[in-house]
């Protein structure tokens, strides 16, 4: 029983500090680009000094695996560049919800790419998930259209986090997760910046508290948010982890009512529901190897 304690400590702490990550979005006085730059940008400078000791203690990386985790981190710049700009036009439980959407991209690319076949019950969650995303989306689109277009940037970012966790899939056969992951964090904040340079975003002239933020989503969503999650897959199944995770827009939804002021409509309520249910099927029946670093 103890060897299995802190696991699910790390884990409930790990979705707690993902399930943040929309409120530090909304509460920093940045376009979400910026917010994201410097997310991946803080948090790959501090982890700097254990990338450099890992380094020294494994065997170099063939530089013909490089490009996976290169590839990887351009996935995540597009992923974090969508999700981040949603916030602003949709509320926090709807980007969060359609951004874990990914596990359907995963299998659906997996079947028409790499031709995986795909048991039954993943054709019923599937459907299950996205009548309950059409219905979130739905809402949206019927009463405001400036908050479905907020939904469609969520659920590219989950495309593009599922394109992420194919190709990390693969990558991290050649690759030790530690140091895949901070390559991934270089190539992402590069990614990044140029999104940001292209969409004319200005990099400084923010208040004290949007820094206060950027450090703040850096060491909490992206530092104690992957390494909960990683030391949680080191001990637990992925078949536990995996569909644990979806607690995350749930909790995202349940703090986005004190926290922002959003309450979401009995539509929005039921759709989440039944998506939520969905991609949990789908995680059952489709449990690909777990990605090294969660959405969001």
């Amino acid at each position: 029983m103890q060897n299995k304690f802190f696991p699910y400590i790390a884990l409930a702490i790990g979705i707690s500090a993902l399930s943040l990550s929309a409120m530090f979005v909304r509460w920093a006085e940045a376009p979400g680009p910026v917010t994201g730059f410097y997310r991946l940008l803080i948090s790959t400078i501090l982890l700097t000094p254990l990338f450099l000791r890992q380094q020294k203690q494994l065997a170099p990386i063939e530089k013909k695996y490089l490009l996976f985790p290169i590839i990887a981190g351009f996935f995540t710049a597009f992923d974090f560049a969508f999700w981040n700009s949603s916030l602003k036009y949709t509320t926090a439980a709807n980007a969060t919800l359609l951004g874990n959407t990914a596990p359907l991209w995963v299998a659906l690319i997996a079947l028409f790419i790499f031709r995986e076949r795909l048991r039954g019950v993943f054709w019923f969650g599937l459907v299950i998930a996205l009548t309950g995303a059409l219905l979130v989306m739905g809402s949206d689109f019927l009463h405001h259209p400036t908050l479905g277009i907020g939904d469609l940037m969520a659920s590219a970012a989950a495309i593009f986090y599922a394109a992420y966790q194919l190709t990390t899939q693969r990558g991290r056969k050649y690759i030790d997760p530690f140091r895949y992951i901070w390559l991934v964090g270089v190539s992402a904040t590069i990614g990044m910046f140029i999104i940001n340079i292209v969409m004319g975003n200005s990099f400084t002239g923010y208040p004290a508290q949007t820094w206060l933020i950027f450090f703040t989503t850096a060491i909490i969503s992206q530092m104690i948010g992957y390494l909960a999650i990683t030391y949680a897959l080191g001990h637990l199944p992925a078949s536990i982890v995996s569909p644990t995770l979806i607690g995350q827009p749930i909790l995202t939804t349940l703090l986005a009512i004190p926290m922002l002021g959003e309450i979401p409509n009995a539509t929005q309520w039921i759709g989440g529901a039944i998506a939520l249910a969905g991609i949990y099927i789908v995680n059952q029946s489709y449990n690909p190897p777990q990605p090294e670093t969660p959405n969001a």
